[in-house]
């Protein structure tokens, strides 16, 4: 409790998204320094990509579907919001490539799509006899100079050659990045990989190696569900992932003010103060600022405050994406065993993944055949000359062709559009970050948030959030000085 005569701290949080309710809740539980805190999200509606939608009578993810079960400050987040009991591991497992006219097992060991053991890459008939032989001189070539910020091509596909990173490295990547290898840094999208190419000559025995060491330490307590059952990798909640935004928004009711349909327009320096201007035109004042917002938005909001952070926001690059929902009869499509699969930029689909929801989720198992499908990728926007219509036609073609069968006309279907959708971490991303680091220094109460900086995931969201509430906290008596436009 507040006890002096000082005005307890203003924060502002511009974004009801997973990144702007989880550092407003972790703003609003610092018990050591009392905050308010109000949080503007300009829809009307919080949770940004997470949205939960019934289709055929059940409930489905329309955008994320899943999040990481072993990270840490996700995992401190269900359990502070209670929602541990709630957590539940896919009911199937495995997943599938398109690639060479028919769906194929994505092989075991496959780290990021760079493979820990050959035998099973070529069972998957994945690659070809030749592709296979030049994914295997990974073993007899010479170490090469990795450049200081390389991308995933340069790490994978000079050592195991076009098809194995065509058909296997860049497809797990796109499913995770909407984004092309060729240009996604390695040092931002996978750390773990950049490291062992720099301290093995071949990543393939690399990999392998590390895999050893991690059986060596792995105990046979690990985590675990309610009733025993060993957590997968990837969870959800059940019911959905919405149950993970409505379970802050209930936490955050009595703590924090939350509007929705509040746009920011002009964010400016007012005495030791800043003073946010909505597009409605009421004004709101702040000590500190998170902006958990795209990118590209927070460029606009810093024009004025600081070109050089505007400019180099403006930068960091989005995929244009969508997913479409279909339900369709039981029956219309023989499902593999699996959870769904991924299709390689090379099949020039629309498609880029597939995920067989009614067979993954316990929640959404029902009397319908359940897809998930995702379209659009970096340098890939096909998809947005058509409408909503003509996109699910599309999409249902395309499903037809590589299921190997007619599946005929959806009983529903749900469009969801994200145009600037998926952040791109390519090469110099690190290096934009440290640019951004060094403006905001010299902006004391702003700070950023959210996908287009540490992870686009769930868990890489929620982890920066509580590490930019914690910055928050820390500087909520630096002195404001700074005149707009004061970096350029």
């Amino acid at each position: 409790m507040n006890t002096s005569h000082e005005p307890v701290p203003h924060v502002v949080v511009v974004g009801g998204g997973i990144s702007g309710l989880t550092t407003a809740w972790h703003l609003a539980r610092a018990g050591t320094t009392p905050v308010k805190v109000t949080v503007l999200e300009s829809a009307d509606r919080l949770g940004g990509k997470i949205d939960t939608i019934r289709i055929a009578g059940v409930p489905v993810d329309t955008g994320p579907d899943a999040f990481l079960s072993r990270a840490p400050a996700l995992g401190t987040l269900i359990d502070d919001l209670g929602l541990r009991s709630l957590v539940v591991n896919p009911t199937a497992s495995g997943a599938h490539v398109y690639s060479r006219g028919k769906l194929r097992a994505l092989p075991p060991g496959a780290a990021f799509g760079v493979p820990e053991r050959l035998l099973p890459l070529l069972r998957s008939g994945l690659l070809s006899p030749l592709g296979l032989a030049r994914a295997g001189l990974d073993l007899v070539l010479p170490a090469r100079v990795i450049p200081a910020d390389p991308s995933v091509a340069d790490l994978t596909a000079t050592r195991f050659g076009k098809q194995c990173f065509e058909r296997l490295i860049a497809p797990l990547l796109g499913g995770v990045h909407a984004g092309d290898a060729r240009t996604l840094s390695a040092n931002a999208t996978v750390p773990e990989i950049a490291a062992l190419a720099r301290a093995n000559r071949s990543l393939y025995l690399g990999l392998r190696a590390k895999r050893r060491t991690a059986a060596r330490s792995v105990t046979p307590a690990g985590p675990r569900t309610r009733t025993g059952i060993p957590v997968s990798p990837l969870v959800t909640i059940d019911g959905g992932l919405t149950g993970l935004v409505t379970a802050l928004v209930d936490a955050l009711e009595s703590r924090v003010s939350v509007r929705t349909g509040a746009t920011v327009a002009t964010i400016a320096p007012d005495g030791q103060r800043w003073r946010l201007t909505l597009t409605d035109g009421h004004v709101v004042h702040a000590d500190a600022i998170v902006l958990a917002v795209p990118a590209y938005v927070a460029a606009t909001l810093l024009t004025a405050l600081s070109p050089v952070a505007s400019e180099t926001l403006e930068r960091i690059g989005y995929a244009d994406v969508a997913s479409v929902t279909l339900a369709f009869p039981a029956g219309a499509m023989d499902l593999l065993a699996g959870t769904g699969y991924l299709l390689p930029a090379s099949e020039h689909t629309l498609l880029v993944g597939v995920t067989w929801t009614s067979q993954k989720w316990a929640h959404a198992a029902g009397d319908s055949i359940i897809v998930r499908c995702l379209v659009g990728r970096a340098g890939d926007s096909r998809w947005r000359e058509l409408g909503d219509d003509a996109l699910v036609s599309a999409v249902v073609d395309e499903l037809a062709h590589q299921h190997g069968r007619p599946v005929g006309a959806p009983c529903e279907a749900v469009v969801t559009r994200w145009v600037g959708g998926m952040p791109q971490y390519n090469v110099g991303h690190h290096d934009k970050l440290e640019t951004l680091t060094d403006e905001l220094a010299a902006l004391p109460g702003l700070h950023l948030t959210g996908a287009a900086y540490r992870g686009v995931g769930l868990a890489g969201c929620v982890a920066d959030a509580a590490t930019t509430a914690t910055a928050v906290l820390a500087g909520l008596h630096t002195p404001l000085s700074v005149k707009a436009g004061a970096s350029g």
